[in-house]
């Protein structure tokens, strides 16, 4: 029995989980809500830098305050670039552009690979009854992966290098876990899902072949070896009929 279906269903738990900690790390920043309402990349003290507020978060939306552990957020804008100048007007941290063009395009990123992870989720099932989808599943779970990798690169690369500036100015900075741990989370979901689409294809193509292959090989070689001792039976037969009736004769 191929063990297609079984890959095939841990791959659709995988994929849907991933989806699933990339939409919760979206969501944060952008609903005020619990637990959403605690998701940030970057949590650093901000006091006296500009209009910043003593105690700042970065989301995919916004600059957050923290009260009581929890984000407020004044307002919400899509791929909201973490770069202090912009964010608060001050240089003091670091001058120039030097995270906004990475902070911008995670989202960008982000966004396409939700949409590929949901397409894969979708040709999963196909690959429950379908070598096809399996491989169909396997490609689209890649690019979703590829994608995803390139979100977590950018997010640690960012705000690694961000917490490591605010701590250089004697500030204490620190990232956010959940976020952290989602997004990566993700990627080892899609890549173990990836995998495991594509051995179920190739594995469901060895097994169906090597049966009937070795079955065909059984049944015609069974077939053969019962006419041929029912023929040669035919011959032995009267040849020692007639070797009995010469011995009685003499």
């Amino acid at each position: 029995m191929t063990p297609r279906p079984a890959l095939a269903f841990v791959s659709l738990i995988l994929i849907a989980g991933a989806a699933l900690l990339i939409f919760l790390t979206l969501l944060g920043g952008a609903v005020d809500k619990n637990p959403t309402n605690q998701f940030y990349f970057l949590e650093a003290d901000t006091n006296g830098l500009g209009s910043a507020a003593p105690l700042t978060r970065w989301t995919f939306w916004s600059t957050c305050s923290a009260m009581g552990g929890r984000n407020t957020c004044p307002g919400v804008k899509p791929a909201y670039p973490f770069d202090p100048r912009r964010n608060f007007g001050t240089d003091d941290i670091f001058g120039g552009t030097k995270y906004y063009l990475e902070s911008r395009f995670m989202f960008a990123f982000v966004l396409i690979g939700l949409f590929f992870a949901v397409c894969a989720l979708f040709l999963g099932l196909i690959a429950l009854v379908s070598r096809i989808g399996s491989f169909l599943g396997s490609a689209t779970c890649s690019v979703a992966l590829f994608f995803q990798t390139l979100t977590a690169a950018l997010m640690t690369a960012v705000y690694v290098q961000g917490r490591d500036a605010f701590r250089a100015d004697g500030r204490t900075a620190t990232l956010g876990r959940y976020n952290f741990g989602f997004m990566w989370a993700a990627v080892a979901c899609l890549f173990l899902a990836t995998l495991m689409l594509c051995v179920g294809g190739v594995t469901g193509k060895k097994d169906k072949g090597y049966s009937s292959r070795t079955g065909g090989r059984k049944f015609f070689g069974r077939r053969k070896s019962t006419k041929s001792n029912r023929d040669r039976g035919s011959f032995i037969d009267p040849e020692r009929q007639r070797r009995m009736d010469k011995e009685d004769d003499d």
